[in-house]
């Protein structure tokens, strides 16, 4: 590709803008008691989310919901989380799905593997996948996912440059870029989808090292590539700064486009930032953590969020408060929020679209004729930028529109990360894994209202 940079599109600004202002407005969370916060279960299967928020090594870029990993309290969190499983399992939930993030799962293979026999005892869940780190693609971990019925690994790499890797405090816990793509090229074949999520828009970031990095991947030929842009909360970026630098966010479409490029003819988008290896033989549907084609998921574990019947829940970010909840016998859910009608379509259209197309039967059954009044205004607005079409049985994204819903999926993640950022304002002690008691409150957090997913 050349050199020259393409400049951003005169509407990106504009749309970040308007976007954040929406989601300060109208996405606030309020703290109620318990006794309003179980949600029914839905009449269909949901997805299942399952998060670890153990971490051997914290990155500074990350504002995930993780603390430091010490081996007694993952044990004693673990037991928690299936004992949170029973607990949706007797309130007549039903999965089909499930994935487990974090932090890094595969701190305490043999407690996520329990936990995974748990699940698949309880329900016949048709796909699993699991996140992890380069330092755990090992043969005793692929066998205790393999047997605990894993059939997608998402691999944590970032970036192959070694220098961007020791700013990122990436290269002592897991490895130089050539050692990491050994051990991928050790983790081919091992599990039906292999995937690898990487980040683009680092403050010294080159295009040159950016098209090396996708280079890398269409060498190892894996079966799916995650391209991030860089995201984070207030407090993620002070972190960033110190280490990584400023990012310049008018590099976000000259990067985006030359992954776009780089990755052509060898593979093919499964969402605005995911993409799947072309294949003459289509075997498997792809899996991308944000997008789900079930109305509705729940998230079990300290700090996941849920949404059942159009209303989201958050459970406790405290694992002191976590554990004990459950041994009260209570989903540890602390704060929700009721979408109204025009906000539960918006999702929709944002969470679909993302997924690249929105099919004429789903609303239809789910809406009517309603959403394409009330939606009118920002299905014109993105036709006039190009961003969608319409075609015979859906609209759908355009390239152009790929790039739009990737910004705007990075704009509500960031809303979500400013959340948890309040929510850990309460719990810093766990946080930096000083958690030596299990009897913390969630101090300050009645009756906030606070910008979440």
């Amino acid at each position: 590709m050349t050199e020259m940079a393409l400049a951003a599109p005169w509407f990106e600004a504009p749309l970040t803008g308007l976007l954040r202002r929406e989601l300060a407005s109208a996405m606030r969370f309020d703290a109620v008691s318990p006794a309003e916060l179980a949600p029914a279960a839905p009449a269909s299967p949901c997805q299942l989310y399952v998060h670890v928020p153990f971490c051997e090594s914290l990155c500074p870029f990350c504002s995930f919901h993780r603390v430091q990993y010490r081996q007694e309290k993952a044990q004693a969190y673990f037991e928690a989380l299936r004992r949170e499983i029973l607990l949706y399992h007797d309130r007549g939930f039903q999965f089909s799905d499930v994935y487990v993030g974090g932090g890094t799962p595969t701190v305490a293979p043999a407690e996520l593997a329990a936990t995974l026999r748990l699940i698949r005892s309880l329900w016949p869940v048709r796909t699993v996948s699991v996140e992890t780190n380069p330092n755990h693609l090992t043969e005793e971990i692929f066998d205790a996912l393999l047997a605990a019925g894993v059939g997608r690994l998402s691999v944590g790499v970032q970036s192959f440059d070694d220098e961007l890797l020791k700013e990122m405090g990436r290269y002592a816990p897991y490895g130089s870029g050539e050692a990491i793509v050994a051990r991928l090229a050790a983790a081919r074949g091992r599990f039906p989808t292999l995937n690898v999520d990487m980040m683009f828009n680092f403050a010294r970031q080159s295009p040159r090292s950016l098209e090396r990095d996708v280079a890398t991947l269409r060498a190892l030929a894996v079966e799916q590539v995650s391209f991030y842009p860089l995201m984070s909360a207030a407090s993620t970026r002070r972190r960033m700064q110190k280490s990584l630098g400023q990012a310049d966010p008018s590099r976000r479409f000259d990067y985006y486009q030359r992954i776009l490029q780089a990755l052509g003819g060898a593979y093919e988008p499964a969402s605005a930032w995911c993409f799947s290896r072309r294949s003459p033989v289509q075997t498997r549907s792809p899996i991308d953590e944000y997008i789900t084609h079930q109305d509705d998921y729940v998230g079990v574990g300290s700090g996941a969020f849920s949404y059942v019947d159009g209303r989201m829940y958050c459970t406790t970010f405290s694992l002191n408060r976590y554990r004990r909840m459950i041994d009260d016998g209570q989903l540890p859910v602390t704060q929700s929020k009721a979408f109204t009608l025009g906000q539960r379509m918006r999702y929709d259209l944002l969470v679909r679209l993302f997924g690249l197309s929105l099919p004429y039967s789903y609303v239809e059954a789910k809406y009517g004729g309603r959403f394409w009044w009330l939606m009118a205004p920002e299905l014109a607005a993105m036709r006039l930028i190009g961003a969608i079409r319409a075609e015979r049985d859906a609209i759908r994204l355009t390239p152009r529109g790929m790039y739009c819903w990737a910004l705007m999926m990075a704009e509500f993640f960031t809303a979500v990360n400013e959340f948890r950022d309040q929510m850990r304002l309460h719990i810093r002690d766990e946080s930096a894994g000083g958690y030596s008691a299990w009897g913390a409150e969630e101090s300050g957090c009645a009756g906030s209202r606070q910008v979440a997913r």
